[in-house]
């Protein structure tokens, strides 16, 4: 909701919803671990994962579907699997709301800097 205001008031230094990092992903680190994706693009071929739940969480949604279909009628036994996708999805959106704040600060601090030079 706030973003939308954001994105109105201040469109130059409010990256969009879709727009590549455009600053190092190392500024301001000393190490920072590159993440990577577990599930390999056969793996969720062959489950058949729709493309919008093919995110850095699909290995995690790739078990707890196979535990679903092998205790089926008993579905409440996966609680353990689906509480660790969901929390893994959580994750994955505060780190990406991490880097979307990193760049829009990231943003404001070059705009600071050109105006004071």
């Amino acid at each position: 909701m706030g973003n939308a205001v954001n994105h109105y008031l201040k469109p130059d230094v409010t990256p969009g919803p879709d727009v590549v990092p455009s600053f190092d992903p190392m500024l301001g680190f000393e190490s920072r671990k590159e993440r990577v994706m577990i599930a390999t693009q056969e793996e969720m071929e062959s489950v058949k994962l729709p493309l919008e739940n093919r995110d850095y969480c699909a290995h995690k949604l790739i078990a707890y579907q196979a535990c679903r279909s092998d205790k089926f009628p008993f579905v409440y036994q996966c609680a353990h699997e689906k509480h660790e996708y969901l929390t893994c999805e959580y994750e994955d959106y505060v780190l990406r709301m991490k880097e979307f704040e990193r760049e829009r600060r990231l943003l404001e601090r070059q705009k600071r800097l050109n105006k004071a030079a």
